[in-house]
């Protein structure tokens, strides 16, 4: 089951701490408002009295009216007070920001119904447009687009145990049927009491080809391709096929599926001179899932990116762990790229279906 990503908590941390060990190196993160330096110390203005964070957005002063001071108490006792446009006597604004981020999450998890944008902002002391941007900035996605991946997540959780759907959904959250079937193929990929019954009533095609990487295995239903897995054993893929969808109906080829597959072998051994696979994806995952799996298609074939440039990409720079969680969740190989995400040092990390599978991709992808 998969569930919301983010972590509201690791926005909370603070980025890795920058050395700041000169005026020279204060003054420069002063200069250009830098974020990463508030708390590190503080910058106090003779003409006007006042001490402010670094990333103050204050007219800046002459170099010879600036006292830098490493704690907010030694500026304080030398006689400075606190600056009222970057709120200087409270935790930096990254701090404040996450931590009214996190709040939210909570209150959103915790709440019967989903919580009204204009509840929300009013809980933070801000106003709905500044509580939405501030939410989307810091969590990567808006308030409404995280309270449904939550629900998402506790209609997976009910239905998967067991719960009947009316049971599920209102514990979900939903107040009315009709809304949750309204969104449920888009929150689970199928109707909610197939997939509380493992995909019964659901038909899914599949098969199994060989490909210069072993064993290539692609599953499809009526909306497109929702699994292709690469291995060594058939009957290991036909397991794990199973496993995700154990009362699914998987009925024979259809024709055009053949085409299906032979685009994804043909793609695996020579993938040069290619945008892609141009194939209708079935995909099932979280919002946030989704935006990663998204941002993976843009990469170009042949070259790769970091999990950090990926969560830059995103808006989220501090969410590299979460898009490798994404890259982990992904179950179609190759028509979502997560072979092309690696390590900050351009070293190859952890691959679902084996390091060396990732490597050789690369390798095709490259010449």
């Amino acid at each position: 089951m998969n569930t919301m990503t983010f972590d509201p908590r690791a926005a909370a941390q603070k980025a890795k701490k920058t050395e700041f060990s000169t005026d020279a190196a204060k003054l420069a993160a002063m200069r250009r408002h830098d974020p990463l330096a508030d708390g590190q110390f503080f910058c106090a203005i003779a003409t006007t009295g006042i001490y402010c964070y670094p990333s103050c957005a204050s007219r800046p002063a002459k170099v010879e009216n600036i006292t830098f001071y490493g704690s907010r108490e030694e500026a304080i006792e030398a006689g400075y007070r606190s600056c009222k446009r970057c709120r200087s006597e409270l935790p930096p604004r990254a701090e404040r920001e996450a931590s009214m981020v996190v709040i939210a999450c909570r209150t959103i998890e915790q709440a019967e119904e989903p919580p009204r944008l204009a509840d929300l902002a009013a809980g933070a002391g801000v106003s709905p447009h500044h509580f939405h941007r501030v939410f989307k900035r810091v969590a990567g996605v808006t308030p409404k687009a995280y309270a449904d991946a939550h629900r998402q997540g506790r209609v997976q959780d009910n239905l998967s145990a067991g719960d009947k759907v009316t049971e599920g959904l209102y514990a979900a959250g939903f107040n009315s049927s009709s809304r949750f079937y309204e969104e449920s193929e888009k929150m689970l990929g199928m109707t909610p009491t197939a997939y509380r019954k493992g995909g019964e009533g659901e038909s899914i095609w599949h098969a199994i080809d060989i490909c210069s990487l072993g064993l290539v295995l692609v599953a499809a239903t009526e909306r497109g391709v929702c699994s292709i897995m690469l291995g060594d054993d058939p009957d290991e893929l036909r397991d794990e096929l199973v496993e995700r969808f154990p009362k699914a109906q998987f009925s024979d080829p259809v024709l055009d599926f053949n085409d299906w597959v032979a685009e994804v072998v043909n793609f695996v051994d020579d993938p040069t001179g290619r945008d892609g696979l141009n194939l209708p994806l079935d995909i099932r995952g979280t919002a946030f899932q989704r935006r990663v799996w998204e941002e993976l298609r843009a990469i170009p074939v042949g070259q790769t990116a970091s999990y950090s440039e990926v969560a830059e990409r995103l808006g989220m720079p501090k969410a590299a762990r979460a898009v490798a969680g994404a890259c982990a969740s992904n179950n179609i190989a190759v028509a979502i790229p997560c072979h092309r995400v690696v390590r900050t040092d351009g070293s190859l990390s952890g691959y679902r279906w084996g390091v060396e599978r990732k490597r050789r991709l690369l390798e095709s992808e490259k010449v």
